[in-house]
């Protein structure tokens, strides 16, 4: 008897897919390295095609200006950043492995992406132009949908009595959220002193633990 559900095989990307996707991953590389040592300002669309060996017109049949390269950098790095911290968070059952595997992971990405942090960072509190509004408004969103899924994380271990309600699952979610972020960036200022732990427990215990006997 033909069975009647049918499993579709997901269409391999063809060569001349495979080849525009690797041309636009030169582009966008090439352009973080030119941003991270010139700045956004500074940077012109010939440099970026001359820095990733491709021709200005072919440049701009994958991107229609500098702006919509840039955003194309940001946003794809933001929804993967997302991605991996979401995936970090879900991949426990235990609600403390989950926060200690979301700073684990936060931590993770802020070294392995430290040009693309930097100019982030240095161009929305330093020379601003108008595409950072527009930006910040999907990495602001992006970021409320992590700190919800953190909440949860907190929600669950107050169900089970895991954790005392001491206070709303958010306002713990943007709690921790704020304590990694300022090792973070003070570990971004002075890599060399070490100041964000390897063992995420040190960092989660301030919030789990406190100060006071």
């Amino acid at each position: 008897m033909q069975n009647e559900y049918v499993v579709r095989r997901r269409k391999q990307p063809s060569r001349r897919e495979r080849e525009k996707a690797r041309q636009r991953r030169g582009m966008l590389d090439a352009a973080l390295i030119l941003f991270s040592e010139k700045g956004y300002h500074n940077v012109t669309m010939h440099e970026i095609a001359s820095k990733a060996e491709f021709a200005i017109g072919t440049l701009y049949k994958f991107f229609k200006n500098k702006e919509d390269l840039y955003k194309a950098l940001i946003l794809e790095k933001t929804d993967a950043f997302h991605a991996a911290i979401v995936g970090a968070i879900e991949e426990k059952d235990d609600e403390v492995d989950r926060l200690m595997n979301y700073i684990r992971v936060k931590g993770e990405i802020f070294r392995a992406h430290v040009p693309l942090i930097r100019l982030y960072f240095s161009e929305k509190y330093g020379e601003s132009f108008d595409l950072m509004a527009e930006l910040s408004a999907r990495i602001r969103q992006v970021h409320e949908e992590a700190l919800n899924v953190l909440a949860g994380v907190f929600e669950s271990g107050m169900r089970k009595n895991r954790f005392r309600r001491i206070a709303h699952p958010h306002a713990l979610a943007v709690a921790l959220d704020g304590i990694t972020t300022a090792f973070l960036f003070r570990w971004l200022d002075e890599p060399e002193d070490q100041t964000f732990p390897e063992d995420p427990e040190a960092i989660l215990n301030i919030l789990l633990k406190g100060l006071v006997e």
